[in-house]
């Protein structure tokens, strides 16, 4: 079994990518198993996976990052797409902003690595693909589109949102972007030979930014409105990678 292209669908995008169809596989791997489906897509064979799994049943520091880059590697997968739902840390990146993501720091605490047990330093000059960062923007304009460039994620374990002074500390040393999950996925991704781009979707101000509480409905909910778009870029990047 060979694929062309993976994408990992989050919040509001790996259920719109579900939806589309496709034939489930299951590709056991050292670290566990892992579950996608096998879409044609115009012609290209794509691996769908959802990050949370069906429903949104698997929090953020459970999510088996390892598992997901070892089997890519296994059926030939070159490039890997991925959406994640974010807070800004920008009051100009307000929520439905996209954004191709260029660096990232990792505050997740996480033991995240392919090289458990062997001695390998990879090189992180360029945190995210290159190629794919440009691609999404590209692929933004042909959809009326924009795509923010340079998009700096910070990485926090979750599931719980950040404090006001943890957000204050994040936009003093130049941090953009929060999430849960892509600088985990950058680094195996990286590790497994594998380009990655992330294209990160805002869907709230950070906390402490506007006074108000934050919710996952809420993030759900421009999800709703912003997840079409996210899928529909996703999707025709992986025909041109093709």
């Amino acid at each position: 079994m060979h694929f062309d292209v993976a994408i990992i669908g989050g919040t509001g995008v790996g259920s719109r990518l579900t939806a589309l169809g496709g034939i489930p596989v299951h590709i056991p791997t050292q670290y566990g198993p892992v579950r996608g489906r096998h879409l044609v897509y115009q012609g290209v064979n794509l691996l769908i996976l959802s990050r949370h799994s069906a429903g949104h049943k698997v929090p953020p520091h459970k999510v088996n990052y390892t598992g997901m880059a070892a089997a890519l590697q296994q059926v030939g997968v070159k490039y890997c797409l991925a959406s994640a739902a974010v807070g800004s840390l920008r009051t100009d990146w307000r929520p439905g902003t996209l954004v191709a993501c260029s660096d990232f720091f990792d505050f997740s605490g996480r033991f995240c690595t392919m090289f458990d047990s062997t001695v390998v330093h990879t090189d992180f000059t360029f945190p995210f693909s290159v190629k794919i960062r440009d691609l999404l923007m590209v692929t933004g304009k042909i959809n009326g589109l924009t795509v923010e460039p340079g998009g700096i994620y910070l990485c926090s374990n979750g599931p719980r949102y950040e404090t006001p002074n943890e957000i204050r500390y994040y936009q003093s040393i130049g941090a953009e972007l929060v999430g849960m999950t892509a600088a985990s996925e950058a680094i195996v991704m990286r590790e497994a030979g594998i380009e990655y781009g992330c294209l990160a979707v805002v869907t709230n101000l950070a906390t402490g930014i506007t006074g108000e509480k934050l919710s996952h409905q809420e993030v759900e909910e421009e999800m709703n409105r912003s997840g079409e778009k996210a899928a529909k870029i996703l999707l025709g990047t992986a025909l041109i990678l093709k």
